[in-house]
């Protein structure tokens, strides 16, 4: 049976959870995932877990928020005056926005704090800081 190799485009179908057990993402009802295997197209800790699966293994897979979305880093919280934000632009915790860095790249974030004067923006992934635990099950190997 052919095995997974560096270099191999796979597809996968995957359910990722947090260490609470609720689901942020998944593959169910949709197509399966394909991605190259060593290329950088997934999360580190999920793409070197797997080399040696064979077509039809399932596996659950623990990764370290140092091998996912890495550390939360402060550096991409800021703290903007709310008069700089356009009226009609929801301010709820939680609402995630896109702003354009000076180079003209699409950044999302995510406002995190509100108060009379500022509004803060975390540029961070949604799951910087968070160990996930992924099953997953290899579908095709090319």
């Amino acid at each position: 049976m052919t095995q997974v190799k560096s270099g191999d485009t796979v597809r996968i179908h995957y359910t990722g959870t947090l260490l609470d057990g609720s689901t942020f993402d998944s593959s169910e009802g949709r197509d399966p995932l394909e991605f190259q295997v060593g290329s950088g197209q997934i999360i580190p800790g999920l793409d070197t877990a797997l080399p040696g699966m064979a077509v039809g293994e399932k596996k659950e897979v623990k990764v370290a928020a140092e091998d996912a979305y890495g550390a939360v880093n402060p550096d991409m919280r800021q703290a903007v005056p709310r008069e700089g934000i356009p009226a009609d632009i929801p301010l709820d915790l939680g609402t995630q926005l896109q702003m354009q860095t000076p180079d003209g790249q699409a950044l999302p974030v995510t406002v995190v704090e509100v108060d009379e004067s500022t509004v803060t923006l975390d540029a961070n992934h949604p799951l910087a800081g968070k160990d996930l635990t992924f099953a997953i099950e290899l579908v095709s190997v090319n």
